[in-house]
């Protein structure tokens, strides 16, 4: 320890001081700092090998981001028997890119569904193919054609989806993905947002990874960026973590703190969203000015049966046709009053969005479509307000 007496003062400014604490907080404390001291030079040389865990530079690892990572990992994992760990990453987008960075070469192609989120379709297309890695969009409910494609393309080394989709709510079968996926030894990520953990749990399902942006319901307040990348095979952890440092990839200690504070009330909050989410669905399923409703837990939903073998629960989030030209349609979403048109979903209150003119704007129109993205498709997270608020402002909107 630095002796006081002997510093000047503007020294003794300058200087951390004793940290005073008697006690354990009660709540995880933010390590805002960007490096770690050692105690001694060999200390720092024992880190750096490997030889002794430590912290040393918080693009490395951070107390707060460690904890909270490891956290996410635990509720992904729990009750499967399996050991899993955690990387909490800047964004969603940069846990996806991440994880496909860390696992594929150039040559090397990632076969996928042709209904994903926009922003993923757009990295995999622009970005990630600037690597030479190539993707292939397919129907994965197709059980015979996703495995005809991967007996006939050994490139294939990334089978990559999300369920439910966004913003279709289509369901792919993850037990199926899984089981074609180790027979060809190809592996497996997929992105678990909608659902939480609370609700789904692929890998208890044989899926080596899982991603969230937990932007989304897992933080649920809508005041952080951040994604969070989940795996239990260790022989792929040091890769994760080698792409992760030196692409700077990231989660920050400020973000990871308020992810920190909304899981806590994630399980309610997810039963919430669901019960909320049942009722607009069976409301606008019988409305005349709606043409089709795409929520899992609709009995006559196409998907319905497979939601049914793997979730848990619905979940929060669903999408409807509106019977219209895309101007009605876009006149419609401005009466919304009450429902906040944001571009996002999983918050605590109940957010709108017109796909095709944001989230997947950027995608062909034929590719849209064939998907069922038309231009009368709206999307919505359903929040935990009182959920006759919601549908009273539903109501109004679609007179």
């Amino acid at each position: 320890m630095i002796n006081n007496k002997k510093m000047s003062s503007s020294s003794l400014c300058v200087k951390e001081h004793q940290e005073n604490r008697t006690t354990k907080p009660h709540q995880l404390p933010i390590y805002a700092t960007s490096s770690f001291e050692f105690e001694s030079m060999e200390d720092g040389i024992d880190i750096f090998t490997g030889k002794k865990s430590g912290h040393v530079y918080s693009r490395y690892g951070n107390p707060t981001v460690d904890t909270v990572s490891q956290k996410l990992a635990d509720i992904e994992a729990f009750n499967t028997g399996l050991q899993a760990y955690g990387y909490l990453t800047s964004s969603g987008m940069s846990a996806i890119s991440t994880v496909v960075l860390s696992m594929l070469k150039t040559g090397d192609n990632i076969l996928t569904q042709s209904d994903l989120y926009g922003g993923t379709t757009e990295m995999f297309l622009k970005v990630i193919s600037q690597s030479g890695i190539k993707t292939i969009f397919t129907d994965l409910a197709i059980i015979d054609e996703v495995e005809y494609i991967l007996q006939t393309n050994r490139n294939i080394k990334l089978l990559y989806f999300e369920t439910p989709a966004n913003p279709t709510m289509k369901c792919i079968d993850i037990h199926h993905m899984a089981r074609l996926a180790k027979k060809y030894g190809i592996i497996t990520c997929v992105d678990n947002t909608f659902c939480t953990p609370i609700i789904q749990q692929p890998l208890a399902m044989g899926i080596d990874f899982v991603i969230h942006s937990t932007t989304k319901y897992l933080n649920g307040h809508g005041n952080s960026i951040a994604g969070v990348i989940i795996g239990h095979d260790e022989k792929y952890k040091k890769q994760i973590w080698t792409t992760l440092k030196l692409l700077g990839t990231t989660c920050n200690a400020w973000d990871a703190w308020l992810i920190n504070n909304g899981i806590k009330t994630l399980p309610l909050r997810m039963q919430k969203h669901s019960e909320n989410a049942m009722e607009v669905a069976m409301y606008l399923s019988k409305h005349p000015n709606v043409r089709t409703v795409n929520y899992n837990g609709l009995p006559d939903h196409p998907w319905h049966e497979v939601a049914s073998k793997q979730m848990k629960s619905y979940g929060g989030m669903l999408s409807f046709e509106a019977v219209g030209t895309l101007k009605q349609v876009l006149t419609m979403i401005n009466k919304l009053h009450f429902c906040t048109m944001a571009p996002t979903l999983g918050d605590v209150d109940t957010l709108v969005l017109h796909p095709a003119t944001s989230s997947h704007l950027n995608v062909e129109k034929t590719q849209r479509e064939a998907n069922g993205i038309s231009d009368g498709l709206v999307r919505l997270s359903i929040g935990i307000e009182d959920v006759h608020d919601i549908i009273a402002d539903l109501q109004n909107a679609l007179k």
